[in-house]
This record gives structure tokens, sequence and C-alpha cells, in this order.
């Protein structure tokens, strides 16, 4: 079951979009001086279809983008909700994963951004222009753009 920490509006994490940022808990990645520690442990409310529905209820029309923050313990459930998402809301969909390869179990076509790539100290973060991870921009089921630049510093 996912669960989530804590959300928030934001304009950083998906360029061009002001997104609502659900930090999700019980992070399976352990990545090595991660900057969220408090979401590896296995706690917070329940994350599904009603909970979703109340917190987007606050803030529908504040935003352009749902960001999914973790989750990786359980992609189907992400996938599902970000189905529901763009049926019921019809918002943009963005999720921030911490594997370094697109599960398997989600189907594309419910996501507007995908974020990938475990953090990697000497690598930095998706604002270091060494970064692993990618933040791609996805169009009915494809990617279209590593956005990943956006974030470097000029």
């Amino acid at each position: 079951m996912l669960k989530f920490h804590n959300y928030d509006i934001v304009f950083a994490e998906i360029p061009d979009e002001v997104s609502l940022a659900i930090n999700i808990t019980n992070c399976p990645n352990a990545c090595k001086n991660c900057h969220s520690l408090w979401l590896w442990k296995d706690e917070g409310e329940a994350l599904n279809e009603e909970s979703l529905s109340f917190i987007l209820g606050e803030y529908l029309s504040s935003i352009t983008c749902v960001a999914l923050m973790g989750g990786d313990r359980e992609p189907k459930e992400i996938d599902s909700l970000a189905k529901f998402v763009k049926e019921k809301f019809n918002k943009k969909v963005a999720w921030y994963s911490g594997k370094d390869e697109i599960s398997d179990e989600i189907n594309l076509k419910n996501f507007d951004y995908i974020k990938i790539g475990s953090y990697k100290e000497e690598l930095g973060a998706l604002k270091h222009r060494t970064t692993n991870q990618k933040l791609y921009k996805l169009k009915n089921g494809e990617i279209i753009e590593d956005i990943t630049y956006r974030f470097w510093k000029k």
C-alpha cells in the first residue's frame, strides 16, 4: 500500500508546470547521502483514490501537474493513480522514480513526465550536467524528449 508523508505546490520539479508534489514513503532505493531520509520509513497516510481526490480538491484550480515523488516499491499502484488523475481530473502526471530503468509495470500513456535514476552523489542531482538522472517528457505513451538539460545552469 502506498503511503505519503506530505504534499506541497512546487515550481522546480517539472519545468513549466505548477505541480502538486506528493512525497511517497517506504522508498526501497536507499541511495547513499539521500536528501530525503524520512521517506525511507514505512509510515504516513494511505495514498489511494480517496485521499488523492481529497488533496486535489484543495488544489485543483492552482496546479497543472501532479508529481508523484517516489513509490518505487509499488509501480502498479503508481500507474493506477496516474491513470485516475488523468481520467478524473484531467491533469498532467509526473513520476519521480529512483530506479535506473522505467518499470515494466506502468503504462507510459498515463504519464506526461517520468524522472528515472538513482541518486549518485559523485554524479550529482538533476541540476548537474554529470548526473545519471533523466527527466523525460512523454506524449501518447512515447518519450518525446529528454528535458534534463532544463535543470542545468547556463
